[in-house]
């Protein structure tokens, strides 16, 4: 869940201004089936999924372990909002230490540092010279992980840096926002050898981990259908100066019509359906409602003469999509943070033997249940994922689930174990921000998804429903 970090309005606008003309429509490995006319043999391919996959550069990273070490050496690059809260979890992790720290507000950066040495870590190196010392920081000799928290149209480039520079990288959602750009991620991670993650936090909420952990015990039958959303009222948030510089979050409203933000709602039920693992995302189609929520809010809280009423919002307000994968079961994905809404990520799964739901929790299964009574998720605690059971009042915000997926990165990278997500679920999770664009472009015609595994999604393999190492 990023937030602002602090980067300046010029950076923000630098790339943002450009971004929404060619975001999926032509990209690498995806045929241009925004651009195509229903009927036509582009939307044909476009439907049916047939489009080429760029060769593989290196060797998979699938199932590539981390390199076993004793302390695991962080870079953070951003500390507003959201990595300015993180740094306090990763200090608080074992065998952790925050060697360097990038931004370009010196307030942020310097209220950071102070954390680092209260902590009793020595002081970190700080990079705050301009938008482009992350450079610097991630060509460090003695790094092992970057942690990027910053606008998202700095994420490619910072991942790319990281990566470039020998370091593993973990960064907030979306990963990047063009198909083109996932796939150099895919190619550039197999060509370093080091791991590219989309840092999903809600893959290790609770709810969600024992419904991985049910669904795998086979206590929901064979699977069906799943659905996710980020259901969420950011409306004063994006209309406060101060919450979001730039405002950068506000400003991806006037340039894209699809689903922004993906990833919370995607990752959760993507690992329920094992995709990559057994199972693949193969299309989506969105179809988004008028874009109009923004504009009632600033007509009513923003002073005339504000900067916001420059602009003109296209993003669809309700964002609606439908993905099917390999298997033919269906996902649907809802974002929407410009209306009134109560906080929900549906977080929903169904097979032949029940169903689950949550916000509120409840769930349906036979024979457990019968008379079309929903019965209590609590029952069912015994569940729970080893991590939940382990860390049953876990530090740190949304409920716990940073702090949960801080402790299982870094417990990989000490242990030299594999990591429970990679490069192809980032890739595949934040897929939808361009393709759903493209999507709602073309009057919901279906886009292909890519395989960025090249194949190697048929093939079951572990993920988030890990089992407990031996320390």
């Amino acid at each position: 869940m990023s937030d602002d970090q602090g980067f300046s309005r010029r950076s923000v606008l630098r790339t943002a201004s450009a971004a929404g003309a060619g975001l999926g429509i032509g990209a690498a490995g995806t045929p241009a089936a925004a651009a195509a006319a229903p009927g036509t043999a582009a939307a044909a391919a476009a439907t049916q999924g047939e489009s080429a996959t760029p060769p593989r550069r290196g060797r998979t990273m699938i199932g590539v372990p981390f390199d076993e070490r004793r302390t695991v050496r962080v870079g953070i690059i951003g500390l507003g909002q959201r990595g300015g809260s993180m740094i306090d979890l990763f200090l608080a992790l074992e065998g952790v230490r925050v060697v360097a720290l990038c931004d370009p507000v010196r307030e942020k950066i310097e209220r950071a540092a102070k954390k680092v040495t209260d902590a009793g870590q020595p002081a970190p190196a700080l990079y705050a010279k301009g938008d482009h010392d992350f450079e610097k920081l991630c060509r460090r000799g003695d790094l092992d992980f970057v942690y990027v928290a910053t606008p998202w149209d700095w994420h490619f480039e910072m991942a790319k840096a990281a990566m470039k520079g020998g370091k593993h990288v973990g960064v907030e959602c979306p990963i990047a926002l063009e198909l083109k750009q996932l796939w150099e991620l895919v190619d550039l991670s197999e060509k370093t050898r080091k791991h590219c993650m989309q840092l999903e936090n809600c893959a290790y909420g609770q709810n969600e981990m024992r419904v991985l952990r049910m669904a795998h015990e086979g206590l929901f039958g064979d699977l069906l259908h799943g659905a996710g959303a980020y259901l969420h009222d950011l409306r004063g948030l994006m209309f406060d100066p101060d919450y979001y510089e730039g405002p950068w979050r506000r400003k991806w409203h006037t340039r894209l019509k699809g689903d922004l933000y993906p990833n919370h709602g995607f990752g959760p039920v993507a690992n329920y359906m094992d995709v990559n693992r057994g199972d693949r995302a193969v299309r989506i189609s969105t179809f988004g409602s008028p874009s109009l929520g923004l504009a009632a809010y600033r007509k009513e809280h923003a002073p005339k003469g504000d900067e916001s009423w420059k602009e003109t919002y296209v993003k669809s307000d309700m964002a609606i999509s439908l993905i099917q994968t390999a298997k033919g079961r269906v996902i649907r994905l809802e974002q929407d943070v410009s209306n009134p809404h109560p906080y929900s990520r549906l977080n929903i799964l169904g097979g032949t033997k029940g169903v689950f739901e949550d916000y509120p929790p409840r769930i349906y299964l036979e024979p457990d249940m019968s008379g079309d009574e929903w019965g209590d998720f609590d029952g069912y605690k015994e569940h729970d994922h080893w991590l939940w059971k382990e860390h049953a009042n876990p530090p740190g915000g949304h409920g716990g689930m940073d702090y949960i997926m801080l402790f299982r990165l870094t417990q990989c990278m000490r242990l030299g174990l594999v990591p429970d997500f990679d490069v192809y679920d980032a890739a595949t999770w934040t897929a939808p921000v361009p393709l759903s664009h493209a999507s709602i472009k073309a009057n919901g015609l279906p886009q292909e998804i890519p395989d960025f595994t090249r194949g190697l999604w048929k093939k079951e393999r572990p993920g988030v429903d890990s089992e407990k190492p031996e320390e």
